[in-house]
């Protein structure tokens, strides 16, 4: 049984990757345009799925590539769940909170969020808690030193400026799908 978990997170990492690469190839065509988002929705869910850069999407590819094995009680439809929840609700922050965000192209904030989300719902459990707390205790130190210091190192990098509101919306819907889940999950469990 567990082998048939392993197999479906590798096959899911696989699509994920895949997919990002196909979209990256006409990113143009994916990426947030804040003055089409409307017109295109598609826009919504892709501009979180291409990147500025071949070096940029293998960063974050990498990043994504981890998170189903750091936490394994996580399934892949939880991993979907979040990715195709957090993309759009993104993108629409960017359009209402942010306005002046005129283009944008990264999954680092959705990978914020989805660390973020699966590492709130870990804290439930005994085994995981050390480590969840861990996790969200890295996620906030990273969110306070790019606030503060900056992230410099990585917008050379990848040859485009860091947008860390991103990454800060994205763990606070994170945290707010994760607590949905917990709630959902508690009354399921109670009825």
């Amino acid at each position: 049984m567990q082998d048939q978990y392993l197999h479906r997170k590798i096959v899911f990492i696989a699509m994920v990757v895949s997919l990002c690469a196909c979209l990256q190839i006409f990113k143009d065509h994916f990426i947030y345009w804040q003055d089409h988002l409307f017109a295109e929705p598609w826009r919504l869910w892709t501009a979180h799925w291409v990147h500025v850069g071949w070096i940029h999407y293998l960063l974050n590819m990498i990043a994504f590539a981890c998170l189903p094995f750091i936490f394994p009680r996580a399934c892949v439809w939880h991993f979907s769940t979040i990715f195709l929840l957090i993309s759009p609700l993104l993108s629409l922050s960017f359009y209402w909170v942010l306005p002046d965000i005129g283009a944008y192209a990264g999954l680092s904030g959705v990978l914020h969020g989805a660390y973020a989300a699966i590492a709130c719902v870990h804290l439930l459990y005994k085994r995981e808690r050390s480590f969840a707390a861990l996790v969200l205790f890295l996620i906030f130190a990273k969110l306070i030193w790019e606030n503060t210091i900056g992230s410099t190192g990585t917008a050379q990098l990848i040859g485009s400026p860091v947008l860390v509101e991103a990454h800060l919306l994205g763990v606070i819907w994170g945290i707010l799908l994760a607590n949905i889940y917990i709630i959902v999950d508690y009354c399921y469990d109670r009825s």
